[in-house]
């Protein structure tokens, strides 16, 4: 539904500029004015469960592969999954402990600092040029669907680990601002849910 919204709204002000900047006539004005939005959801607040956590590892680790470090990886940096399957190596300074996310879906470049347990994971890996992870956005979400079916979780999206992160970040006494800077919300009504 909010796909469709943005749709309808970017048409929307072509069709607008079309009529007022360039003098183009549309006989029944504009179309998307005709059109009822479709309501959007509300959003989702799945958050794990007692010892879903540790299900989830348990499998991610049998199914094997790089899944179980990705999904520890996400709940300790609330990072999308785009954004760690774009990682490499030159953007993470282990010194620092930060990782820079030079592509996010806001546009910005966000610095998230690294926990000592997604240090621990990055240690763990061969540190070289390139890509931190082997895995493509696609890849992480069917390995991780097939991680929740061999655990036996429901209703359980990889973004849920996001979710997950950023409440565990205010339940850890950060503030919205410090949240916001680790999770790249760029408004303090997105973090709304959360707090």
């Amino acid at each position: 539904a909010q796909t469709v919204r943005h749709d309808l709204g970017l048409l929307g002000r072509a069709l607008k500029m079309a009529v007022i900047d360039w003098g183009i006539a549309l006989p029944r004005g504009l179309p998307t004015a005709l059109v009822r939005l479709p309501k959007v959801p509300r959003s989702r607040d799945r958050r794990l469960k007692s010892g879903e956590e540790a299900k989830l590892l348990r499998a991610a680790e049998a199914y094997g592969g790089e899944i179980g470090d990705i999904i520890a990886f996400a709940l300790e940096t609330a990072a999308r999954r785009t954004e760690i399957a774009s990682m490499r190596w030159e953007h993470v300074d282990l010194k620092s402990r930060v990782v820079t996310f030079p592509e996010t879906k806001n546009g910005e470049v966000r610095r998230a600092p690294l926990s000592p347990r997604a240090l621990e994971i990055l240690k763990a890996k061969r540190r070289d040029l390139g890509p931190v992870w082997r895995m493509r956005p696609d890849s992480i979400s069917q390995a991780f669907e097939r991680v929740c079916a061999k655990a036996r979780l429901e209703g359980l999206r990889f973004h849920d680990l996001r979710h997950e992160a950023v409440s565990r970040l205010f339940e850890k006494g950060l503030n919205t601002m410090e949240v916001a800077a680790i999770s790249g919300h760029k408004t303090l009504a997105m973090l709304k849910k959360y707090t």
